[in-house]
């Protein structure tokens, strides 16, 4: 039976004098692998990772229908949870540090609100008529967005069973919320373009349109004629759009204001197959799900990414230098991050501490390192 919330855990401590002094563009280059947590079979994959609002808390969800709570502070495995009636994807904090969403994987589409606490089940979300692509919660109250292969996106209250509102779109896969969380951005890769919503009128027509389409490579990754994007995210700053892209030609750095491409962030080897995951309702359909390989830094200025063919992380500058490279303009990458014990399938940054998270068949915890120097590519 559904049950309430439990009550809110202590406030955790304050950051220590270092961690408050560090800044990111001090610490980058040196980021190096710390924790190393195997999954319970080899042949097991992380399909996605988040980070909860005070950067305690690491969940994983995984192909075996499992849910791994991880300490960030400690370094730590806490509990695994698992799901496998239903199966687990895009697993999501809540505003509170003890209760997820996830999409179901298996027997329907409905979206689970979860108590890590005691393994209950708070609330269902039902609607969906197809996978569940990306689920966006609001940085500012308790909503949340699903994007679905239902081409539909779904406006959602988690004190509700009830989908808010409802938008019929091609292909919206992907979406963000900006940092004000006053407007939201999906993606919609079979009409290669980007719509921005008010979210105060979010049945209305979007207020801008992003075309796209002049930046598509001829062919998508692997035969597709759909270009695979697989994450969309804005820079805490709300000044650019990321869009993450399987293709071997980069990623998408765009003004957040006028959608005019900023920049090309290529990889820096042409990406493979066994490395990268499939982008929503990409072909080969047997690939691990995944959430895209990039992420903003906190302070919004650097990329961090998976390289395509390697284990290692490379970091994108955005205000470093843009090159013209024919008609493109692209921002190489600044610095490579080594690793030899996983690649880097999902990557996310830890938007309240100076770390990050990568996985694939491992999840693996980063730190600065002082006694190590920047990496040149």
């Amino acid at each position: 039976m559904a049950q309430g919330p439990p009550p809110p855990p202590p406030p955790p401590p304050p950051p220590s004098n270092n961690e408050k002094a560090q800044k990111t563009s001090d610490i980058i280059g040196t980021l190096r692998p710390t924790k190393l947590f195997k999954l319970s079979k080899p042949d097991t994959y992380v399909t996605s990772l988040d980070f909860d609002d005070e950067g305690q808390l690491l969940i994983a969800a995984c192909s075996d229908d499992s849910l791994q709570l991880y300490s960030a502070r400690d370094g730590a495995h806490q509990k695994t949870l698992l799901s496998q009636k239903y199966g687990c994807h895009l697993a999501r904090f809540s505003h509170h540090s003890q209760t997820v969403i996830y999409a179901s994987t298996k027997g329907e589409d409905a979206i689970r609100y979860l108590s890590t606490h005691d393994m209950s089940y708070i609330r269902y979300f039902r609607g969906h008529s197809a996978p569940v692509t990306d689920l966006v919660p609001c940085p500012r109250d308790d909503t949340f967005l699903s994007c679905s292969t239902d081409n539909t996106v779904r406006l959602w209250n988690l004190k509700s069973q009830y989908a808010q509102a409802r938008l019929n779109l091609a292909t919206p896969y992907i979406a963000a919320y900006d940092p004000s969380a006053t407007v939201i951005a999906i993606a919609s890769a079979s009409t290669s373009s980007i719509l921005l919503y008010d979210i105060r009128n979010f049945d209305k027509p979007p207020f801008a349109t992003f075309d796209m389409r002049q930046y598509d490579p001829p062919l998508a990754s692997h035969g597709s004629i759909i270009p695979e994007w697989s994450k969309l995210e804005f820079s805490n700053d709300g000044k650019s759009l990321l869009v993450t892209t399987n293709d071997g030609q980069g990623h998408l750095l765009l003004d957040a204001f006028n959608g005019e491409l900023k920049a090309q962030l290529p990889r820096p080897y042409q990406p493979t197959w066994g490395i990268l995951r499939s982008a929503p309702a990409a072909t080969p359909s047997k690939t691990p799900l995944g959430q895209g390989d990039t992420s903003f830094t906190a302070d919004g200025r650097f990329v961090v990414g998976g390289s395509g063919a390697d284990r290692d992380v490379v970091v994108w500058d955005t205000q470093g230098r843009i090159s013209k490279e024919g008609e493109k303009k692209v921002i190489r990458p600044m610095c490579s991050l080594p690793c030899d014990k996983g690649k880097g399938a999902v990557v996310l940054w830890n938007h309240r501490f100076n770390m990050m998270a990568t996985a694939d068949t491992e999840v693996i915890m980063w730190l600065p390192d002082e006694h190590v120097g920047m990496k040149p590519l």
